[in-house]
């Protein structure tokens, strides 16, 4: 009599702060997935939200978990939902992600189940909401053919996916204003390992930020970059250098596009806030207080509302695009 296999488990992981807008689509896409040789769970940590999230999880039957806004910061909620999470494989998903097609699951977890690679990142793309210059840094990072393995210390948790004997192994630094998942993906890379990226288990990442919101959240990111890779300056010159040449890409890219007059100010404002907040990043040396951490990871416009809207070469590092409260 023949052995029968146990099907592997995958434990889809999100996190959420007011995420009610997206959310419910983001679950539907994950219903939808081709899974007949594995089976999943979806797991939520919860931040505090006071609109509708935690309902529309529950409806859906999403296992959660809740976390303190005092206690929160990207790598402890992922550790949370790591250590709930009963599946061999974690998937990270923001809840304003929506899989594009029934085979994302599938496919963001291959490399780890052929064994090619141990931490794994999926495409991303924009959604009829995001702004110009966003789509343009998903189309110049996420491009169209896998990388497999992959050399540069790249990853992002948007749409991600270890195994739970990694995660065991290493956790996510908690400690970090973001990008944990940089600070993993190096320490994976030098103890050996191999990261991929896999361009067909896409996920719209859908940002409506404020430009103050997007000048904050490439502030906190360079925070932590300059910690990850205390070899990249960001200096005045590299402010005004990578400006002009993010503005003069996306305005050419709109003449082509012929949306050259309806998006050239929005492009200026977004290019400047984005360098603008590196550049601050990178120069202010300061210890974080609790009030200020606060307002980064859990900004008082959010708290207030009661239905809220969800938030290469060195440049390729310093340009990374995570929501301002969640990724």
């Amino acid at each position: 009599m023949s052995q029968i296999l146990e099907k592997p488990k995958v434990s889809v992981v999100f996190r959420s702060l007011n995420e009610e807008k997206w959310f419910g689509a983001a679950l539907e896409a994950c219903s939808q997935q081709i899974c007949d040789d594995f089976t999943y769970e979806i797991v939520l940590v919860d931040s505090g939200s006071t609109d509708r999230t935690v309902e529309i999880a529950k409806s859906h039957g999403v296992r959660v978990i809740y976390i303190e806004k005092s206690e929160f910061t990207f790598g402890r909620s992922l550790n949370l939902g790591c250590e709930a999470a009963e599946g061999d494989y974690l998937v990270f998903i923001s809840a304003h992600c929506i899989p594009t097609h029934r085979y994302w699951l599938r496919n963001l977890i291959g490399p780890l189940r052929n064994g090619v690679a141990d931490y794994v990142y999926g495409k991303q793309v924009g959604h009829e909401v995001t702004r110009y210059s966003e789509h343009q840094i998903f189309a110049q990072y996420y491009g169209p053919v896998d990388i497999i393995p992959q050399h540069e210390v790249f990853c992002n948790n948007a749409n991600a996916a270890i195994s739970k004997k990694l995660w065991t192994q290493y956790h996510f630094d908690e400690s970090v204003t973001g990008l944990e998942d940089l600070v993993l993906a190096k320490l994976v890379i030098g103890d050996g390992g191999r990261l991929a990226y896999v361009e067909d288990a896409p996920v719209a990442h859908i940002h409506e930020e404020t430009f103050t919101q997007i000048r904050r959240r490439y502030y906190r990111e360079a925070l932590t970059l300059r910690e990850i890779f205390p070899e990249v300056q960001f200096n005045f010159g590299d402010f005004l250098r990578y400006f002009a040449a993010g503005v003069f890409h996306d305005l050419s890219e709109a003449l082509n596009e012929k949306c050259f007059i309806s998006t050239a100010p929005e492009i200026f404002i977004f290019r400047f806030m984005q360098f603008w907040g590196t550049y601050r990043g990178h120069n202010e040396h300061r210890e974080l207080s609790k009030a200020q951490k606060e307002s980064y990871y859990y900004p008082r416009s959010q708290r207030n509302k009661k239905t809220a809207s969800p938030p290469g070469e060195n440049g390729a590092i310093l340009n990374r695009h995570d929501s301002a409260t969640t990724k």
